[in-house]
């Protein structure tokens, strides 16, 4: 295909190529993943992982070769191999430039830190959602998904060693921010973007996708608020480095605060949803809103950082 006829593309079909070319680089990853899991443990690790057996640790050292084989890499892979050599333009679909003032990465900081109270009241608003009756076979299967993703979470997120605590939060904080974010906000908030034409549109059915993607149903909402702070990070530093800053401040928290309660150094649940009250809900809805617009504003170079 010429260089023009890509060009030509309607962002349509390069969705669907998109999709496509993901959906058959995790398959393939995934099979590479089950050969090495057999390999190194045997057939019974990995009937044990797909049964989530996990109590063995040889099933869940076995589980984090199949997220890091079959996912991890095959995100990536997939976002690089569309951008390089379907797209033709990696410059523009992964975004990977660093022009952008580096105060911004300080306020992105900020704005993770003060949204904290704001997911908590998302997540139990979305909690409460129920289905109707007729879709009650739905709710079900949603919930039971839930459950099987808190669960490989868990093991995952096991830690006890400032070590494991390290590697957890370079493979879960730092490369899934990596990937994901060469996926969501790269390639296919690119795409968006040129099929509605709005900014706007793009960061939100971006946001709804990469909600989707993680099929946590009943954590739907705060998940869709950060994909949407991480959409337009990118669309006013025209970088998404900042994204992935903010990707890794959210994952690599969750990673430490779970260590720190682990190994009984805090003494509140990270996965406790009544942390706070109604005044630090709207307190952090205010101060979010403030530091987005400072993010905006220095973004687009309409305010001076403190440094440079």
């Amino acid at each position: 295909m010429t260089e023009s006829a890509i060009k030509q593309q309607h962002p349509w079909v390069q969705m669907l190529i998109f999709v496509g070319l993901t959906f058959a680089i995790i398959g393939g990853g995934y099979l590479l993943g089950a050969a090495i899991v057999v390999a190194v443990y045997g057939v019974d690790v990995l009937m044990k992982i797909a049964q989530l057996n996990l109590n063995d640790p040889n099933a869940a050292s076995g589980l984090w070769i199949l997220q890091i084989v079959s996912t991890t890499i095959p995100i990536f892979v997939a976002s690089y191999v569309f951008a390089k050599f379907v797209a033709k333009d990696t410059k523009e679909y992964l975004r990977t430039t660093f022009n952008f003032p580096w105060f911004l990465l300080v306020v992105i900081f900020c704005v993770m830190l003060v949204s904290s109270p704001l997911m908590e009241a998302l997540s139990n608003i979305n909690q409460k959602l129920t289905l109707p009756n007729f879709l009650a076979g739905l709710e079900k299967w949603m919930h039971d998904t839930e459950n099987q993703a808190q669960k490989l979470t868990d093991v995952l997120l096991q830690m006890k060693s400032v070590s494991s605590m390290l590697m957890k939060l370079t493979v879960v904080g730092l490369l899934t921010a990596i990937v994901e974010e060469f996926m969501f906000r790269g390639c296919i908030q690119t795409i968006l973007l040129k099929w509605t034409k709005n900014p706007h549109a793009a960061v939100w059915i971006a946001a709804a996708l990469f909600s989707a993607f993680h099929l946590e149903f009943f954590g739907f909402l705060p998940r869709l608020l950060l994909g949407a702070l991480f959409g337009y990070f990118v669309v006013w530093s025209g970088s998404v480095w900042p994204a992935v800053w903010g990707h890794f401040i959210n994952n690599g928290t969750a990673v430490v605060v779970s260590y720190l309660y682990q190994n009984h150094k805090i003494d509140f649940n990270p996965d406790d949803t009544h942390i706070f009250n109604w005044t630090a809900y709207l307190f952090s809805l205010i101060i979010m809103l403030f530091l987005l617009y400072l993010c905006r504003n220095i973004a687009a170079g309409r305010m001076k950082a403190p440094f440079k």
